[in-house]
């Protein structure tokens, strides 16, 4: 496996692999690898000739108060894990490889569903992750991208950035990898004491109870969202940031759950803010 730190560099091979007729698998992540990131490498790999991973802790997407310095790095680990999976590139740029000219002036504008829920508690950070994401994906190419579910808000702005801006790229959408007891798997677990990750099971078990309500005939958001928010505030060490139930295509807000819907829940326990979603399916 080879590890490579140049724009250049990434770009000829992924054209040289494409020339040869082989498929591009592309896993664009922040590193500090766990089993989510794993996941969609093994899909990458199954489904492409040629798996890159990229690892790259992007700092556009961080607010002036957030955990840029802090966030977990392990070069060397990812390295080895990745190679573990069989990937065949690992991309390692630093900063002023992906933004040669310093903190780029023309970035991606996520539009107004950018500026919701996460966007709104993030200002600024949906512009960070598309104008990066955009970059990475100019660099590798016609490809297939893997994005999963646990960050919903940011799947759906790829694949509508893919779309509205005409890249040759399919966005794959990779279901959420959770620990046995319901956890979603995150970097910043790590981060979590011991009393803090038992309290952050507030988030999937909410999720999880909301989901069966729907599914045995409740259709009206406001309680399936107070199941979810209700179990937050009952835990002493979560802070509940927001609850929405949306629309999966149009990801507006529902008046009633009809059709698919999704549920999306942000709480801050200890330290670390902690983000978590799931389908809602009407029985």
């Amino acid at each position: 496996m080879d590890v490579i730190r140049r724009r250049q560099d990434l770009r000829a091979v992924a054209e040289r692999g494409r020339a040869e007729g082989l498929t591009v698998g592309f896993v664009p992540t922040m590193g500090f690898f766990h089993e989510g990131h794993l996941s969609l490498m093994r899909r990458a790999r199954s489904e492409c000739d040629l798996a890159v991973v990229s690892v790259f802790v992007n700092p556009l997407q961080f607010g002036p108060t957030e955990d840029l310095a802090s966030y977990p790095r392990d070069l060397d680990r990812d390295v080895a894990m990745a190679e573990a999976e069989g990937i065949d590139l690992v991309f390692a740029p630093d900063a002023e490889e992906v933004y040669p000219r310093g903190r780029p002036e023309v970035t991606v504008d996520p539009g107004q569903l950018g500026e919701r829920l996460e966007g709104a508690s993030r200002p600024g950070h949906f512009h960070g992750v598309l104008t990066v994401v955009a970059n990475l994906l100019n660099l590798v190419g016609p490809s297939m991208a893997y994005f999963g579910e646990k960050d919903f808000q940011q799947l759906v702005l790829v694949r509508r950035m893919a779309l509205d801006l005409s890249f040759p790229v399919e966005v794959v959408e990779c279901p959420t990898v959770r620990e046995p007891d319901g956890l979603a798997l995150s970097s910043r677990n790590v981060f979590l004491s011991s009393e803090e990750r038992t309290a952050a099971l507030c988030l999937s078990e909410g999720l999880r109870a909301a989901a069966k309500r729907v599914r045995e005939g409740d259709s009206w958001p406001g309680p399936v969202a107070a199941e979810i928010a209700d179990r937050v505030h009952a835990e002493p060490l979560a802070e509940l940031d927001y609850v929405a139930l949306v629309d999966e295509e149009t990801f507006q807000e529902v008046e009633r759950i009809e059709r698919p819907a999704r549920a999306l829940v942000a709480a801050r326990v200890g330290r670390p803010r902690l983000i978590d979603n799931i389908r809602l399916e009407p029985s």
